[in-house]
């Protein structure tokens, strides 16, 4: 059987997927692509993730699509909602007829020689190959497989049932019964007012606070812009409203934490009341956005904590029990259904080997180039989006950014380009974020340097500028030709 070659292999069918698809069609209108997903749906993340209240953390004017309006009422979305938006997306530009489901991706290898990636997809039990010119990887980061959870002390011994929201069983009933949510994160904050409603009580139970942030479900603003402006100018006002807003936050939360920190806690309080613990229960050790905040909206948390159907424990776990968990301070927690919302496993590339020239690539070793591509790596560039805004600003740049890269060879008659590191450089870990998954998994992931076009700008108006108004050929993102047409490298200048 032939193998099926393609100009560009897009890996994954999630948000990033299938906005590159679009911006590829758009950008590079004469470039054939398929899009190689391990799973038998588009959605990505909103597909796999399926637990009570699933929703975005980030609003929906940032985490949408810069070319298609987000119009539903709620900014902050909930899943399904977020999912037909994805899905919608694929429809309207004819890219779901060019998704390859049930192939997951385990290896590509580069070849100098005709300037090509093979890449070795499982599909039903098999191994089948396609070859591509330019290999654009959109899988998210962190296992599909399996979600974090640490090895809790007598989690045999429990009696009740143990889930991973990452996994998160059909059939679980928890109406009146006794649940305790292990963690303080995004996943946790969500579920615990969702299940509130109709279990008997919901304990979350947390090492160490995270900063909680209460706004609005409904963007006012946006709303009404809605009704007075033509979509596309409403939605482009909108998200320009609240990248700044974001900007301006996360600048004022680096340069005067403690005045963040007491206005955050100053929020929690006047939600909670003054007889309630904030000290113990929502003060972090850590300064705002060292790191992720956690959206909660409508204050649906603190509401349900107030009225008693909700609380929150802030202790460590001695023991799972066969009836609940025995904290460290002598306190138990009786529970029928133990929720572990511990977090993700990171992984760069979903796991892929990538091999170079047929030697092994060690990404971990390597630099990240404009925090989508890798030193030595050629004709290979990876979404990744933003900690401390939404992810789609960023995979949205990165597209556009691949798309002229492709135009740039094109215009130049060259195969490949690839990011050759220019002298010393000073590094630093690719992300400078203190949370549990990200600093169990940095050793796997490229390096950042201190300087452009290596440092990884976690900005979205720095990138704007760089990603779409820079300079492609920069001096040190290099053009060459294939090595089987004897060709020299290509250093011709295009406008």
């Amino acid at each position: 059987m032939a193998m099926e070659h393609v100009d560009v292999l897009i890996v994954g069918a999630g948000l990033s997927g299938i906005g590159a698809a679009y911006h590829l069609k758009k950008h590079c209108p004469g470039k054939t692509y398929a899009i190689l997903e391990g799973r038998e749906a588009i959605g990505g993340t909103w597909d796999l993730f399926r637990y009570p209240g699933i929703r975005s953390d980030s609003d929906m004017y940032t985490l949408g699509y810069s070319f298609k309006p987000w119009k539903a009422a709620k900014a902050i979305a909930d899943g399904p909602s977020i999912l037909s938006y994805v899905r919608e997306t694929a429809r309207e530009h004819d890219v779901d007829r060019h998704i390859r489901f049930r192939h997951l991706v385990k290896r590509a290898s580069w070849s100098s020689e005709t300037a090509t990636w093979t890449v070795e997809a499982e599909h039903d039990g098999l191994t089948v190959k396609f070859t591509c010119g330019f290999l654009y990887m959109c899988s998210g980061y962190y296992r599909y497989s399996a979600g974090y959870t640490p090895d809790f002390p007598g989690a045999e011994r429990f009696q009740g049932r143990i889930v991973h929201p990452q996994h998160w069983p059909e059939d679980l009933d928890y109406a009146g019964k006794k649940v305790v949510v292990i963690g303080s994160g995004a996943t946790a904050v969500t579920l615990v007012p969702e299940m509130a409603k109709t279990a008997a009580h919901v304990v979350m139970l947390q090492r160490s606070p995270t900063y909680v942030v209460s706004r609005p479900a409904e963007d006012g603003v946006a709303n009404w812009l809605r009704t007075k402006l033509p979509a596309m100018t409403a939605y482009g006002v909108t998200r320009w409203k609240n990248v700044l807003f974001q900007m301006l936050f996360f600048n004022m939360a680096r340069k005067k934490p403690e005045k963040v920190k007491e206005r955050l806690l100053g929020m929690v309080r006047e939600h909670l009341g003054p007889d309630y613990d904030v000290a113990t229960h929502f003060t972090p050790r850590y300064n705002p956005w060292d790191q992720r905040l956690c959206l909660v909206p409508d204050a649906d948390l603190f509401d349900s904590i107030k009225a008693g159907t909700s609380s929150v424990v802030t202790d460590h776990i001695e023991t799972f029990t066969e009836t609940g968990i025995q904290l460290k301070s002598g306190k138990v927690l009786d529970a029928d259904v133990i929720v572990t919302a511990t977090g993700l496993q990171m992984q760069l590339l979903s796991g892929m080997e990538v091999v170079v020239d047929g030697k092994v690539a060690n990404l971990a070793q390597s630099m990240s180039y404009k925090g989508m591509m890798f030193s030595d790596v050629p004709n290979l560039a990876s979404a990744f989006g933003y900690t401390n805004a939404s992810w789609t600003l960023k995979a949205d740049l990165t597209s556009e950014y691949v798309c002229r890269l492709i135009n740039q060879m094109d215009r130049t008659g060259a195969d490949y380009c690839v990011a050759r590191q220019d002298g010393d450089i000073e590094v630093a870990p690719w992300l400078d974020f203190t949370s549990g998954y990200v600093t169990r998994a940095m050793n796997q992931f490229p390096k950042q340097g201190l300087r452009k076009p290596w440092k990884v700008h976690q900005n979205y108006a720095l990138d704007l500028v760089a990603l779409r108004f820079g300079k492609v050929d920069d001096g040190v993102m290099t053009f060459g030709r294939k090595t089987g047409a004897k060709a020299t490298p290509v250093t011709a200048k295009a406008a």
